[in-house]
């Protein structure tokens, strides 16, 4: 592995006012010194934007004493990406922009081929034009697809994708190690387990459920429950990739005189799934307790089991032990921490 240090360099963070890009940023002020960290975002409304402005407004006030510059504008534009690599020349790029969501990439799927494939491409053409000295992208757990072998393991095949939206997150790791074998660019995909907390995600289940159990609707489990999910608390997720992003994967000379592909794809995910209902559970335990809901809250007259619907997996479990071998770190904040920070940051946001 090569070290790599990121004091004093140019970092590109796309998808910065997004869930995970915006804490990632956050993480980089606070623990990289004299870095140029350049963010771009396209600000779409897949959600409430208002959102991704708060999280913006979050990073303008905490930016200093590193250089912060945020561009709005398209990773699927070609002529807006080579601009701002010829402009600002990001030694580390994390490519965190996509279109996220499974159920929406049934019904948009151009929004998907747009921003994850497209875009995906643009990003590695840039870094094979420029002196990048890692690539870390995001991948999904999606890509286990109806996988029933548990826990999932970077080693097992993820040739089987029931949705759109696993099926580019797939082919990004495709792409990725096409240009680390033909380039010798180091690149990491991270396939990201259930990521939630703070001003996360409305369309994620832990948000959306708040939302309807507030305005006294119902919400649908599916599965009848019988849902299986390793969540993920964000600053887990910083974590990950920060060290990940210090550590690229070595490039070396293969027998063909062509680069050994310098490539590397790890899980980030807790490793401990948790049943739907007793994560609602808690997160019911947690809104009423942040004062989000009332003490006598009647959840059972709110809730109502349902079947599985089209894209979904019934279980994703990470296996993450090649993660603690090559960087140290394991997720350790607990279900209910991280549903607690959530319904704190909730009780701020919205119900003031």
């Amino acid at each position: 592995m090569e070290k790599i240090s990121l004091d004093n360099k140019s970092i590109l963070v796309t998808g910065a006012a997004g869930f995970i890009g915006s804490n990632l940023v956050k993480r980089l002020f606070k623990d990289v010194n004299g870095a140029t960290i350049v963010g771009i975002d396209n600000m779409n409304d897949y959600y409430d934007v208002s959102l991704k402005e708060y999280r913006l407004n979050e990073l303008e006030a905490q930016s200093s004493p590193n250089k912060w510059h945020f561009i709005k504008g398209d990773i699927a534009d070609k002529a807006t990406i080579d601009r701002l690599f010829a402009d600002y020349k990001p030694a580390v790029v994390v490519n965190l922009a996509a279109q996220a969501g499974v159920r929406y990439s049934i019904t948009n799927p151009d929004a998907y081929i747009m921003s994850n494939m497209i875009g995906f491409y643009n990003i590695l053409e840039a870094c094979r034009h420029n002196p990048v000295e890692h690539l870390v992208y995001a991948s999904s757990s999606s890509v286990y697809g109806g996988n029933k072998k548990v826990p999932f393991s970077t080693d097992d095949r993820v040739d089987n994708p029931v949705s759109l939206y696993a099926a580019t997150k797939k082919s990004n790791e495709l792409f990725a190690h096409c240009y680390s074998k033909l380039y010798n660019i180091p690149t990491t995909g991270l396939r990201f387990f259930t990521v939630y907390g703070p001003a996360g995600r409305p369309d994620m289940a832990y948000f959306g459920f708040t939302n309807k159990l507030l305005k006294g609707e119902t919400i649908k489990i599916f599965n009848y429950g019988n849902c299986r999910r390793d969540f993920t608390y964000v600053d887990d997720i910083v974590e990950g990739v920060v060290r990940i992003m210090q550590g690229a994967p070595n490039r070396q000379q293969g027998e063909d005189g062509l680069p050994l592909p310098p490539y590397a794809v790890y899980n980030i995910g807790g490793g401990q799934p948790e049943n739907l209902l007793d994560f609602v559970q808690i997160l019911q335990e947690e809104l009423v307790r942040a004062g989000v809901l009332p003490q006598d809250y009647d959840f059972e007259a709110h809730k109502e089991l349902v079947p599985m619907q089209p894209g979904d997996v019934p279980v994703t479990y990470a296996d993450a032990t090649a993660l603690e071998r090559d960087y140290g770190f394991k997720p350790s904040i607990t279900l209910r921490e991280g549903l607690r920070a959530f319904a704190e940051w909730y009780k701020s946001f919205y119900c003031k």
